[in-house]
């Protein structure tokens, strides 16, 4: 008898939990590694050393960075038995037609490989990433200090570069990300209007950072977070009063009795969609495993771990078929809850009688400003990010 096939999946403890690498384990039969690191270093590895992994598990933008590196490989939707199920948000850009196309780096015009290698949006047999977990991210803030001067206003971007939250503000420090929350902050208190907001051109970016720096010159931004565990130690710190923030980071506030509020944004949502790309350097059995587990993930439990920790599937339907009723009501249709809800690691979250920030599924995922997103000018991007995040209060 044949030794299990090892599967080794490289991204971060967003969507790598241990509870799924378990139950993944158990119902394959394969040995599954998780490669847990940082938005960064994955990143670094997936594009550098495809031969660390089998699998990378990341977000849509990123696919900008590795598939012309060439590290990772086209993935066949004939071997996808549940392609058909996967909705329009992902394909088309969108739930329905009537909901406006979010800026920035849209799954839609990254998935499919086209007939001379290029990603696109013209459907084939071939896409660069199996479209999974996504959700619609804002920021959060503690209502008991929120300042006199926003009590009466409706929730803004804004709020992130409000004076009367000077000094407890954090921010997320990946550029693709962060900078794209502090340019919906920047325009939406009008401060800079950007042609673009998810592709800024070199002059736009150079204002961006420039107006950041001088915010900072005087001590606006408390600190920076680069993963939920970090984002969640900073929300508990008296110092941070309002961050950008992503949704695993709610249990802890939670389960720490800390009363938040997750904004619902005029402007709209910063959106993210996630999903499983395949290493060029996978072949033969351990490919095998690959489609296994990308099968898998369509099944229907995944994603209902998902849900439990505010993230959306690419099949619902599924999913539902493994949570409650009060539960797909909570998390997808946007009504109170009717009883405790547990979230994804098991034990009680969510208190009867609260509501999900922003409705349903279709409201929330139809209220997108921008994707993140990798700019045309990412690089000098990140050089100017770098200099914000530098970037010290004035003696």
């Amino acid at each position: 008898m044949s030794e299990p096939v090892t599967l080794r999946v490289l991204g971060t403890s967003v969507t790598l939990l241990e509870s799924i690498r378990q139950r993944a384990e158990e119902e394959l039969g394969i040995r599954l590694v998780y490669e847990i690191h940082n938005v960064q270093q994955a990143q670094r590895i997936a594009v550098m050393q495809p031969e660390r992994y089998d699998l990378y598990d990341q977000w849509f933008h990123n696919v900008d960075f590795v598939w012309p590196a060439g590290a990772i490989q086209p993935i066949d939707i004939r071997r996808i038995a549940l392609w058909d199920e996967i909705n329009d948000l992902p394909k088309r850009g969108r739930l329905h037609t009537s909901d406006k196309l979010g800026a920035g780096s849209l799954p839609s015009e990254r998935l499919f490989v086209q007939h001379d290698g290029k990603l696109g949006s013209q459907p084939t047999e071939r896409i660069s990433m199996l479209p999974l977990t996504h959700n619609a991210d804002s920021f959060a803030y503690r209502p008991e200090r929120l300042p006199d001067t926003l009590a009466a206003t409706e929730e803004s971007w804004s709020w992130l570069i409000n004076e009367g939250w000077c000094g407890h503000i954090a921010l997320q420090s990946d550029a693709a990300i962060g900078a794209l929350d502090a340019a919906l902050a920047l325009q939406a208190a009008g401060l800079a209007r950007f042609e673009n907001l998810g592709n800024l051109r070199l002059d736009e970016i150079d204002q961006l950072a420039d107006l950041l720096i001088k915010k900072q010159h005087h001590g606006h931004f408390a600190a920076f977070w680069s993963d939920d565990q970090e984002a969640g130690r900073l929300m508990l710190d008296p110092a941070v009063s309002i961050q950008s923030l992503w949704s695993p980071t709610l249990m802890q506030l939670h389960r720490a009795g800390i009363q938040y509020r997750l904004a619902v944004p005029k402007e709209g949502y910063r959106a993210w969609f996630g999903g499983l790309s395949l290493s060029r350097r996978a072949e033969g059995r351990v490919k095998d495993a690959a489609y296994a587990y990308l099968n898998w993930w369509l099944s229907g439990w995944p994603g209902a771990v998902m849900a439990r920790q505010g993230f959306y599937i690419s099949n619902p339907p599924r999913a539902r078929d493994y949570l409650s009723a009060a539960e797909w009501d909570y998390w997808y249709d946007g009504k109170p809850a009717r009883e405790e809800l547990p979230g994804s690691d098991g034990l009680p979250l969510i208190d009867s009688g609260e509501r999900r920030e922003g409705g349903s599924y279709a409201q929330r995922m139809g209220h997108i400003s921008v994707w993140n997103s990798v700019m045309d000018e990412h690089n000098y991007l990140v050089r100017r990010w770098n200099d914000f995040l530098r970037a010290r209060k004035a003696a």
